[in-house]
């Protein structure tokens, strides 16, 4: 039996349906809208609620969880805890603080204290995870070169224990990814009519624990970037989680764009 403690996102759609009918799991729901609520194996629980998950997981003999999904950080101020939360929340709000990494690291630290081993968000789904290589038929210029040396030299500047595993350049400009997600950082891109420039970077972040919160791109990801005039996107090998690739392969090379895996 594995937990699998899902948050939004498309990626714990993707597993859901991968084991779906043929592997025993109980699914922690973590989603907003509570996604996974027709599942008979599907638990709605709080972020507080720490003695309850950890008592669920136990009772259905989990032994291994694996995260997928972002999870919003929540009001620490406003959330329901129970027992185990308000005796686990001082560490975890002390590490919030330093960065979403730690905050990550603490979780997984709890889980392990009781006896519940973390496994990768990955290992139900290898095919997602992609090797170096470039996947389209497109490759980039030299532009395109300085674009994405530029935005992997700020990233490697940021924070070690920062949220941040995002950048786009275009010429003199980079914008980092916050809190907010890839989406929300697109839309700061100002489209260049008739103009096709910049790059999206998507690097795990420098402490990253490689078995959690992995940076997820798709053909949505594709479509974002080719609406503000981005020429392609590069990750980082074996630290990526890759949707839609047969969809989104189709798309750059059709678009002109690139897909580079360092």
């Amino acid at each position: 039996m594995i937990g699998l403690i899902f948050g939004d996102t498309n990626f714990p759609k993707y597993i859901y349906k991968k084991i779906k009918g043929y592997k025993k799991y109980i699914i922690i729901d973590l989603t907003k809208k509570k996604f996974f609520k027709k599942d008979k194996n599907s638990y709605s629980v709080s972020i507080g609620q720490f003695g309850k998950i950890i008592s669920i997981l136990k009772k259905n003999n989990c032994k291994r969880i694996l995260f997928a999904g972002k999870v919003q950080k929540p009001n620490f101020l406003k959330i329901k805890l129970d027992l185990k939360g308000v005796y686990y929340i001082p560490r975890i709000i002390k590490k919030s603080k330093i960065g979403d990494v730690a905050l990550l690291k603490e979780i997984i630290k709890i889980f392990k204290k009781e006896k519940i081993q973390t496994i990768s968000s990955t290992t139900l789904t290898p095919e997602l995870n992609l090797s170096k290589g470039h996947y389209s038929k497109y490759r980039p210029d030299r532009d395109d070169k300085k674009d994405i040396n530029n935005a992997i030299q700020k990233l490697n500047k940021t924070d070690q224990f920062s949220h941040i595993q995002g950048a786009i350049s275009r010429g003199k400009t980079i914008i980092l990814e916050r809190q907010e997600g890839t989406q929300k950082m697109l839309n700061k891109v100002k489209k260049i009519k008739n103009i096709c420039r910049g790059v999206l970077v998507k690097f795990p972040k420098k402490k990253q624990d490689p078995r959690v919160d992995l940076p997820t791109v798709g053909l949505d990801t594709l479509k974002q970037c080719k609406a503000v005039g981005l020429k392609g996107i590069v990750l980082k090998h074996n630290k990526n989680i890759f949707l839609d690739r047969i969809k989104s392969i189709k798309f750059a090379n059709k678009n002109k764009m690139f897909i580079l895996v360092k």
